[in-house]
């Protein structure tokens, strides 16, 4: 009998030893997938559901932006809490002003990318500063942060604009993992000058997202993958996924937030537009663009989208 639960128990042991061999093989797989930055990132940008249309009139006003942008930015750097250093393209307003857009951009893009944003803002009176994201363009870092440690990376973008100008009227505005950062961010201790948020196809947490793409790319099930591709993400990057929680960081703030996804988003599931619009206990409006898929807001929309977005932002900027 003894020789028996002997067996058994060998048998269970080597069993729970492949399991957690094979959980933390995956858990590895996927986050080098997922937030490793020197790995290519094909397997999910180009999924099906995750394709985004341009079109011929949107890569023309594309194209003059970043005409304009590369004639008109500045490099400018700061280090993080964690001593690394990040990267922002400023544009200052040839009109003096007090006004100041931080742009954030989306995974596994760079601030360069946001060219069309920053040149609307800059339009109507705005200096504009477009960081690069950690691990991102020039900014320094060897994992993606999904906008949780980069949450406190705005609020060093924050703090320098007020360094060099007390009386700065800030507004944070994001697209995608950028949406989901400032989102982040406005569950931080703010200061004063921080006067609007604005997101755009955010996600309500990274868990949610990930575990979205899991089963849209791999069709495989949130347990056991998820939770080894969090212990992972802990050891190799300091955060877990499920900590990353953008609906928490949204109920926690004190800024007023303007919403905004495409109905037909499948990057980035509509959805969770609900998810953080309910969580926001502040002055908040949402907006809704029919038809629109993931980052498509702004084309399917057309000039509502920034008349929207100015109309917001005439309520709490000066």
């Amino acid at each position: 009998m003894k020789r028996k639960y002997k067996v058994i128990i060998t048998i269970v042991s080597l069993l729970l030893v492949l399991f957690v061999g094979a959980g933390f093989f995956a858990g590895n797989y996927f986050y080098n997938l997922a937030l490793n930055p020197n790995t290519d990132k094909s397997a999910v940008l180009n999924a099906p559901h995750n394709s985004i249309a341009v079109s011929p009139e949107d890569a023309k006003e594309k194209e003059e932006s970043e005409k304009w942008f590369k004639e008109n930015f500045e490099d400018s750097f700061i280090q993080s809490f964690d001593d690394l250093k990040l990267h922002a393209y400023t544009l200052k307003n040839t009109n003096e002003t007090n006004k100041w857009a931080i742009v954030f951009h989306g995974y596994s893009s760079d601030g360069s990318q946001m060219s069309k944003s920053a040149k609307h803002f800059y339009d109507t009176g705005f200096n504009v500063i477009i960081p690069d994201a950690r691990a991102h363009g020039k900014s320094e870092g060897d994992y993606i942060g999904m906008g949780w440690h980069d949450r406190l990376d705005v609020v060093s973008w924050i703090n320098n604009v007020i360094s060099s100008d007390k009386n700065a009227e800030i507004v944070l505005y994001g697209v995608s993992m950028g949406g989901a950062t400032v989102m982040m961010a406005s569950g931080e201790d703010l200061p004063d000058n921080v006067k609007a948020i604005i997101e755009d196809c955010g996600y309500s947490s990274v868990w949610g997202e990930f575990s979205y793409q899991l089963q849209e790319i791999f069709n495989l099930p949130t347990f056991p993958i998820m939770h080894f591709s969090s212990i992972v993400t802990k050891l190799r990057a300091d955060y877990t996924l499920g900590e990353a929680n953008t609906v928490e960081q949204v109920a926690k703030s004190k800024t007023p937030m303007l919403f905004i996804h495409g109905s037909n988003d499948t990057f980035v599931p509509s959805d969770m537009l609900n998810e953080v619009y309910e969580a926001a206990n502040v002055p908040k409006e949402k907006f809704i663009v029919e038809g629109a898929g993931h980052g498509g807001a702004e084309s399917v929309a057309g000039d509502s989208y920034w008349k929207t977005i100015n109309n917001f932002l005439a309520k709490y900027v000066e």
